[in-house]
């Protein structure tokens, strides 16, 4: 059986002299921000930001001009976002509509709809969460008991989210909920709608982790009224739309980036001639320079408008072990001699809380790897 191949994928000139841009402004805009704030950088909406990143034409980089969107190429967007991480930017405001919620409207929803929301999305202005975690169903997301019932012309919505990233932020969430009946096949009558989360009968609840942290929400809907316009795309498509939102997901920088802070505190840290720390950090560069060419790989698939699936979930499950391995190469390497208050100390620490979130966001290793077994032919 051909073992598939994540081809590497070079920028060209203009993508590089778009990182120098986008280096230049991240200094002036960054200036000053301490490390465990950069670590911090998922969990952080800055609407200010974000709207000077859509001045600058950085959000809704590839979309379609007529949404307002600047027709860029997949591989000018990957250098954005890339140096966007690095960074530690605060981007958690307008991240998941950039990401996912732009290009899933953009591309099933009825005409009359895109139009109104989408701008707002390039311009740093309207944000986006997604529905799809409910309690009690795990990763199956198939078993999903928020139900929407037809209503004259629209629809009514009823049941509860879980765990939902940035809710209390977002102005909308894609919401994925059953409309018809299974039929024996388990993906069967699922539908997304587009959810306004100031409508009545929506309410969002804090989810505070042990370090009084929020970040997730419980949203629950209580015959909350929608609009026939707020179904995306047909009845009975939502499995096959919320899979490519989740392959978008996982195919990018993100899912090997989120704990680089503490990689470049490690580096900082680190005693000079000390062979035991040098061998390690240089494996750890290593494995993270093998992840972004497979990364810009899995970029190369996106601009010759090629399925990623299989590739970003190589990427994702190889990224979430190598971004979990972090922390404890941190203590092993530093242990106590990590001063107090120290900046090494405090990214170790919150990088240490949020480890095991990353092998749970954008799909399970389970679940990773059961995608990876298809793609090779194994089931």
């Amino acid at each position: 059986m051909p073992v598939p191949r994540i081809e590497p994928c070079v920028p060209d000139e203009a993508c590089e002299q778009l990182r120098l841009e986008v280096r230049e402004f991240l200094a002036e805009a960054l200036a000053g921000h301490p490390a465990v704030a950069r670590a911090h950088h998922w969990s952080v909406a800055d609407p200010e930001f974000s709207r000077r990143l859509g001045e600058r034409g950085w959000i809704g980089m590839t979309w379609p001009a007529r949404y307002g969107g600047h027709e860029r190429s997949q591989l000018e967007r990957y250098v954005v976002i890339e140096e966007l991480l690095a960074a530690g930017a605060p981007v958690a405001a307008h991240w998941t509509a950039d990401r996912q919620s732009g290009p899933l409207l953009i591309r099933f929803a009825p005409e009359t709809l895109a139009p109104k929301i989408v701008p707002g999305i390039v311009r740093g202005e309207t944000w986006f969460c997604i529905g799809l975690s409910e309690s009690d169903t795990g990763s199956d997301l198939a078993s999903v008991r928020t139900r929407a019932t037809r209503s004259g012309d629209g629809w009514v919505l009823d049941g509860a989210k879980l765990w939902t990233t940035g809710a209390h932020h977002a102005h909308y969430m894609i919401a994925l909920a059953r409309t018809g009946p299974a039929d024996g096949a388990r993906h069967a009558g699922l539908s997304q709608f587009l959810v306004d989360l100031k409508t009545p009968g929506v309410k969002i609840r804090a989810i505070r982790n042990q370090a009084d942290e929020h970040d997730f929400n419980e949203v629950s809907f209580e015959r909350v009224e929608l609009p026939g316009e707020c179904l995306i795309g047909r009845e009975g498509d939502g499995w096959a739309q919320a899979t490519a939102e989740l392959a978008l997901e996982r195919s990018g920088p993100e899912r090997y980036l989120s704990g680089m802070r503490l990689l470049l505190e490690m580096l900082d840290a680190a005693p000079a001639g000390d062979a035991r720390t040098q061998v390690a950090l240089g494996r750890l560069a290593a494995h993270y320079a093998t992840l972004r060419q497979m990364s810009l790989g899995v970029a190369g698939l996106l601009a010759r408008g090629e399925d990623p699936s299989l590739a970003a979930a190589i990427v994702k499950d190889l990224g979430a072990t190598l971004e979990q391995s972090l922390p404890d190469v941190a203590h092993e390497l530093f242990g106590g001699a990590m001063p107090a208050g120290s900046a090494l100390e405090q990214v170790a620490g919150y990088v240490t809380r949020a480890a095991p979130s990353f092998s749970l966001r954008g799909g399970t290793r389970e679940i990773l790897r059961g995608i990876i077994a298809r793609g090779l032919g194994l089931r």
